[in-house]
């Protein structure tokens, strides 16, 4: 059996379509074609659709070593990915739409074409929390903008789309990873089966357990996922049924003092001392017990070595069939999704001696609350750790109660013969029922910043010996009760959709229409509501009878004062498009779309909702819009493959964003908004004999168009904007080796919206090894930032504040990870 590796060059171009989308169970391709089917009415050759269009192949993932989905979808052109985070709650953007929340608001993040959640950038939680890549993953498919907001929901900037293997081809494999210089032992496994001439299955997954990248101190990676799918085929086509369970625990790495030198147009990051940023993290057994109050204001305890938590049970059915020259596809799944969220990340920074003033007044003392040291005077402050730091800091504390969602996409195609061409229409519905029930707490504690997951929690006292922390608690909420809430919401969406497409000669000319009708409704709790609400209160929080001041500062929900949310909203969404076959190898295209994405859950505790009626205050609020329009070339001989799109994009944005300033304040904003963006976009390969490079590239010019609030901000770069981003990956590939790089690279953005402190460029460099002594034998070898190199992902401070200190996260230092895989 030959070893089933491609070129990392021409994998992502020429395209067989596997499982899931139109699959090999539909007709397949004549040998060259580059069928494509995620967000388009039928699979075609890529040089005939009007469409920017990309694929990663497994045997593509593979070599890149990524650590997470982040880290994989950073290599698709047009597509941002911030994944500092760690495995999930990336954010991700397309063509400069903003990122002026977290998530994935305008990107739709699908399996097998259905999305894993409705809306991909709700509260703490997002879809690539749910989502893992393992050997089950046939391909990455994904569209940026074109007829993306037609064909799926909420889904204006575009598509990405994990597409599962199904056993058309027998075997499998077993493969082991170890980290060379972090905590993780992982294996993987999968294997497809023809059962007989009609009926195959595949079954896959991975297990993995360790400490992670980062110094934690304690088991952060725990859990793992099983995939199996089973197909029958007909004379006329088939019928799948798949299903999927996800018990997986990652860290949630949140922000981390930085200190920052120079001015606002030139800094220089550095670490604390004895705080490396590249691989250390607030994350402690010593400060990871959680106390606060449940939905029913009843004391609970949690952890925050829970980290991300993501627990998912789905059920799927996946069918096409031929009948009377249409085609019906039917795609059907129903996910009982849940977990919990938890993190710790600062709100304010400072020498240990200032916060003991703060809270403890003139002669205020501290000692460690938690950690070897419980109970110990911190003598020295200035001196604590080596770099005399203290940060006020939140604990996160998110529970899900229910994520659980049902979704149906039914569409009927039929290709026409009309006037010598053919003439494709295509009808659908889709529905799909979105929960979104979560408990959600801030809590503020006080911690010391030290690495190798040895950070303790600090109590204060007054000069008097009074205790103003308890267990080093500040308080038991923050700000007062701000961000302690519950959400007992539904979202309903229904969405008719249709396209039309003619194909004559040269010319192909199609365009497509979707109209959302969604009904929101729910129960909110959390003092934000406004009305005469309340939130803080005392509670003997540890039960030893004495009410403490961090105890008179509890907060609660006010379980009288329910607010409620009932409103409904709808939108339409189009696109139409030509493509012109200059000649076999060489296409031009131009597309105008225009698509929508409803707000969701990030409305909510704003003034959009009049929390008496539930209806909205402004129905404008109920959705967002995103305008395109594209031009572009695509080129593909033996060989070579040239793929260049220049785009434009008006973006009209309601979302929320929680930053802390320098004073270490909480603020919420609710931002209305305009944006303007145009650029290119570019993707090549090429292959000469034993030697391939991809590359992909987009330049982005995005603007702040409006903003009431703040006109200062028009003619703004919106936040973490970068001028250019980039990939490119040269390799040689052997009989019996492949060697090669996988380089990343961004040039200089904006932290804030006010366009003053800088986040430098960087370029980062993965490199890998790969050896086939045998024919079913392979080893892995995978570094990622080889040249150990700092780079961040974002900064919360507008610019560099009196104290030279800002929370902010940085990517990964150098990992180095080795696999050994047995293919049969």
């Amino acid at each position: 059996m030959k070893h089933l590796y491609m070129s990392a060059a021409i994998a992502p171009f020429l395209l067989i379509t596997p499982a899931a989308a139109q699959t090999a169970d539909a007709a397949k391709p004549a040998k060259g074609e580059a069928a494509f089917s995620t967000g388009v009415a039928k699979g075609r050759d890529r040089l005939d659709s009007a469409t920017s269009t990309s694929a990663l192949r497994q045997s593509e993932i593979e070599v890149l070593g990524a650590r997470s989905l982040g880290e994989v979808l950073r290599n698709i052109p047009g597509i941002r990915a911030e994944y500092a985070g760690g495995e999930g709650n990336a954010n991700y953007s397309i063509r400069g739409l903003p990122l002026s929340g977290t998530g994935s608001k305008y990107v739709q993040l699908q399996e097998d074409g259905l999305p894993v959640l409705e809306f991909g950038d709700m509260q703490q939680f997002t879809s690539d929390m749910f989502m893992r890549a393992d050997l089950n993953l046939a391909q990455i498919e994904t569209i940026r903008g074109g007829s993306a907001s037609t064909f799926a929901s909420n889904s204006p900037g575009g598509v990405i789309n994990l597409i599962s293997k199904t056993g058309d081809t027998e075997g499998g494999a077993v493969q082991a990873t170890y980290g060379l210089n972090y905590g993780e032992k992982r294996v993987d496994g999968d294997y497809g089966y023809k059962i007989s001439d009609t009926l195959r299955m595949h079954i896959g997954g991975f297990y993995r357990r360790g400490e992670g990248p980062r110094d934690v101190g304690f088991t952060a990676y725990k859990g793992g996922q099983i995939k199996a799918n089973i197909t029958k085929t007909f004379e006329n086509g088939y019928v799948r049924v798949n299903a999927k369970w996800l018990d997986d625990r990652t860290p949630s790495y949140q922000f981390v003092p930085i200190r920052v030198t120079g001015t606002n147009a030139d800094p220089t990051f550095t670490g604390p001392a004895n705080f490396d940023l590249k691989k250390d993290s607030l994350l402690s057994p010593n400060s990871s017990n959680i106390v606060t109050l449940d939905g029913d204001n009843n004391i609970t305890r949690d952890d925050v070595r829970g980290g991300q938590h993501a627990v998912v049970k789905s059920i799927g059915l996946d069918a096409q069939f031929d009948v009377g020259g249409w085609t019906i596809t039917e795609k059907f799944r129903i996910a009982d999704i849940g977990g919990s969220n938890m993190s710790i990340r600062p709100i304010a920074v400072a020498p240990a001696t200032a916060l003991a003033f703060v809270y403890g007044g003139p002669g205020g003392t501290l000692s460690f609350a938690t950690g070897p040291q419980a109970g110990q005077a911190i003598s020295n402050p200035a001196a604590l750790n080596g770099n005399g730091l203290l940060t006020s800091a939140l604990q996160l504390y998110t529970k899900v109660n229910s994520l659980d969602n049902a979704t149906n996409d039914i569409r009927a195609s039929r290709v026409w013969e009309v006037g010598g061409g053919n003439l494709t229409t295509t009808v659908g519905y889709y529905k799909s029922s979105q929960d979104y029930g979560v408990e959600l707490s801030f809590l503020n504690v006080l911690t010391d910043v030290r690495g190798d997951g040895d950070s303790a929690l600090v109590n204060v006292r007054t000069a008097g010996g009074v205790p103003t922390t308890q267990d080093g608690y500040i308080a038991y909420g923050i700000g007062g009760a701000l961000y302690h809430r519950t959400y007992d919401m539904k979202y309903d969406v229904d969405a008719p959709y249709a396209s039309i497409n003619y194909h004559v000669g040269k010319i192909a000319v199609g365009a497509s229409v979707r109209y959302d009708i969604g009904k929101v409704n729910g129960t909110l709790y959390g003092a934000e509501l406004g009305g005469g609400r309340v939130g803080v209160t005392s509670v003997d929080m540890n039960g030893d009878g004495v009410i403490t001041r961090a105890e008179t500062q509890v907060a609660t929900l006010p379980l009288g004062q329910p607010g409620r949310v009932d409103y409904d909203y709808d939108y339409l969404s189009y696109s139409t498009g030509v493509n012109y076959r200059v000649a076999e190898q060489l296409a031009v295209f131009g597309r105008y779309s225009r698509g929508g994405r409803a707000s969701a859950d990030k409305i909510l505790f704003t003034p959009a909702v009049d929390y008496n009626t539930g209806k909205l205050v402004d129905s404008d609020s109920a959705y967002d819009t995103v305008k395109q329009i594209e031009l572009g070339l695509k080129y593909r001989v033996s060989g070579v493959t040239f793929n260049v799109t220049a785009f434009s994009a008006k973006t009209g944005e309601r979302n929320t964003q929680v930053n802390s300033n320098a004073a270490g304040d909480i603020q919420v904003e609710n931002i209305v908004r305009g944006y303007k963006a145009k650029g290119v976009e570019l993707e090549a390969a090429v292959s000469r004999g034993p030697f391939s490079v991809t590359a992909g590239a987009t330049y982005t010019d995005a603007k702040i168009s409006k903003d009431a609030a703040h006109p200062e901000f028009i003619g703004n770069k919106p936040r973490h904007q970068a001028d250019l981003i980039f990939s490119v990956t040269p390799q040689v590939e052997l009989k019996y080796a492949t060697v090669g790089a996988n380089f990343i690279g961004t040039t200089s953005s904006y932290a804030q919206d006010t366009n003053q402190l800088k986040l430098p460029g960087y370029t980062l460099v993965n490199a890998f090894v790969q050896v086939r002594p045998t024919e079913r034998v392979q080893l892995m070898l995978n570094v990622n930032n080889l040249f150990n190199k700092l780079a961040l992902a974002d900064v919360e401070q507008a610019a560099i504040p009196a104290s030279g200190v800002v929370a902010g996260r940085a990517y990964l230092g150098r990992t180095a990870s080795a696999t050994l895989r047995y293919s049969f």
